[in-house]
């Protein structure tokens, strides 16, 4: 078997036209494969953008809470730094141990410094709990008429009975 001239042209044309066709397919599974790849590229950049428009949205509200939480530090420093703050204060808790001697033992020192001390731990206690709400909305003294009422029925410690 002899190769002649043009059965080896038609070898070399049908590897050259292989080669192309072979060529021209890889280009477009290329360009398929771009394009696929410039959308994934678009996908993720809008979702970038979404998550900064976010992230940026809750530092700006951190910022203002912050600052929110900041001003109300101050102004409650402020109003409890108000003149007459510590006078209010001090009444009440006068008023309370005043009502607690008055059902002990009215004219006996000891028992009103046992009732302040008492009046001002109460008084701590309120401004700590659920207590100081209802006492600042009615009152020390509003609060406590039920304790004035019951001075007759009140035991008295011993040595103190009229």
């Amino acid at each position: 078997m002899q190769l002649t001239l043009e059965a080896i042209l038609y070898i070399i044309g049908g590897i050259v036209i292989g080669y192309f066709v072979s060529f021209l397919k890889s280009r477009f599974e290329v360009g398929k494969y771009k394009k696929e790849l410039r959308e994934y590229k678009e996908h993720l950049n809008r979702q970038m953008k979404i998550t900064n428009e976010g992230n940026k949205n809750l530092e700006d509200e951190l910022t203002r809470l912050k600052k929110e939480s900041e001003n109300l530090r101050v102004s409650l420093q402020t109003m409890s730094q108000k003149p007459g703050r510590s006078e209010i204060r001090l009444l009440n808790i006068y008023d309370g141990a005043l009502r607690k001697m008055m059902m002990r033992a009215p004219g006996f020192a000891p028992a009103w410094e046992m009732s302040l001390q008492e009046a001002e731990k109460e008084y701590e206690e309120n401004e700590k709990g659920f207590k100081s709400i209802i006492k600042k909305v009615f009152g020390p003294s509003l609060t406590q008429t039920q304790n004035s009422n019951v001075t007759e029925i009140a035991e008295y410690p011993e040595g103190f009975k009229n």
